[in-house]
């Protein structure tokens, strides 16, 4: 495989790669598209932890916080479907890189910004950046990854995962300290994400050719494809263990340091020790799900990953403060494998439009973190925020609904 890797990866011979080459399982090029992810989601979590420095600041209301993460989630969750649907009928090497540069000129307005309305300007070109990235960097990553398309998938979401829960740490040892400005010192991580992602363009563009003549063929020896019918009713399924997995996801991401402080008095700083615990169990989960799925099959690592939880999940309101910090990292670990197989399953039912699946699901999971922050949070302004985690746990159960998908991967 090494001698492969080094033939087909970011070549200095201009001269096309044969198709056996596209064949295989490309690996510098995911761990460049990780690692970009890593910065793409370094940098749109910086957001969110500068809402108490920005509302401060500037007087905002929680509705004007609020707005500005509606703005961010639409614009980085509708648009994923639309750029997807876009660049499976007219591939764009060189997006990616696009992508990146509309998410610095967002940081630079930011740390620019003076009021609300630039403010939510400058959260929108974050979001547009981010709509452009992710599907076509899983695309690119399922180009890449020859027959292993869930170790891809798998890889290329570790590095997101690890930049989400690197971004408040950031924040509170550079942003924090030293004020709205400073914002402008991450704009490196965007101008070296500039640079990787042109030289992922180029991999991607001398490939292309092969790529779609592999596409055509695929679909030439497709038979006994599934019906129309039987097609939707599965992505309607997976939609809804994706709410199940991004809800109950949201309730530990963005209120565990909200529960440990109300429910056992520990400070401000121990909770978000114990948060970024959570949200690392989270990044080293990510990258068992692909793997495990190419290995035993995606529909099962889909149960666990889901259904898994729940012992665990339902047990968590109950148990002390050690136990609660052992069933979150174990919770975050399992439910963390779920994306990859998800992403995987539905590319292969519906294949051929990778770009437009990812753009769905990837939306999909945006669009639902952000409508699960704001309902979780009303709820626990009603109740409590005991009450909010109680009833979360109940949402893996609808892992059961996996029984119902049909077994795709018998079909290839």
């Amino acid at each position: 495989m090494a001698s492969s890797v080094n033939a087909t990866t970011f070549p200095s011979d201009p001269s096309p790669p044969s198709a056996a080459s596209v064949e295989q399982t490309v690996v510098p090029v995911i761990l460049a598209l990780s690692f970009c992810h890593l910065l793409n989601d370094t940098i749109q979590s910086l957001l969110p932890a500068i809402y108490p420095m920005l509302k401060a600041h500037y007087g905002l209301t929680f509705t004007q916080i609020g707005l500005i993460t509606f703005t961010f989630q639409v614009t980085a969750s509708l648009l994923q479907p639309v750029v997807g649907f876009y660049t499976d009928r007219r591939p764009k090497p060189f997006s990616l890189a696009i992508g990146m540069g509309i998410t610095l000129i967002g940081l630079i307005l930011l740390a620019r910004s003076a009021d609300h309305t630039s403010i939510l300007v400058a959260a929108a070109l974050v979001g547009v950046g981010s709509s452009i990235f992710h599907p076509e960097a899983s695309r690119i990553a399922h180009i890449a990854a020859g027959s292993r398309h869930g170790f891809a998938q798998s890889l290329f979401q570790v590095g997101g995962n690890f930049g989400s829960s690197l971004g408040p740490l950031a924040a509170a040892w550079i942003i924090v300290p030293r004020g709205q400005a400073s914002i402008l010192w991450f704009t490196a991580l965007a101008a070296i994400g500039i640079v990787v992602l042109l030289k992922v363009g180029r991999w991607y563009q001398q490939n292309l050719a092969h790529h779609l003549a592999r596409v055509r063929s695929r679909k030439l020896a497709k038979t006994n494809p599934l019906p129309r019918r039987t097609i939707i009713f599965s992505i309607s399924i997976l939609g809804a263990l994706i709410f199940s997995k991004y809800f109950y996801l949201v309730s530990l991401s963005n209120y565990y340091t909200f529960y440990l402080i109300d429910h056992f008095h520990v400070s401000v700083r121990t909770s978000q020790i114990f948060l970024f615990v959570f949200l690392f169990a989270v990044a080293a989960g990510t990258i068992l799900g692909g793997p495990l799925g190419d290995r035993f099959g995606r529909k099962y690592v889909i149960w666990f990953s889901i259904l898994g939880v729940a012992p665990f999940s339902l047990a968590l309101p109950h148990v002390g403060l050690t136990a609660t910090v052992l069933l979150s990292v174990v919770i975050g670990a399992i439910l963390a494998s779920a994306f990859s197989a998800i992403l995987v399953y539905a590319q292969e039912l519906i294949p051929g439009k990778v770009g437009l699946v990812a753009g769905l699901f990837f939306g999909l999971a945006f669009g639902i973190s952000g409508i699960a922050s704001a309902a979780l949070g009303k709820l626990a302004d009603h109740t409590s925020i005991e009450y909010v985690f109680y009833l979360c746990g109940f949402l893996p159960l609808i892992g059961l609904l996996t029984g119902l998908l049909p077994n795709v991967e018998r079909r290839r």
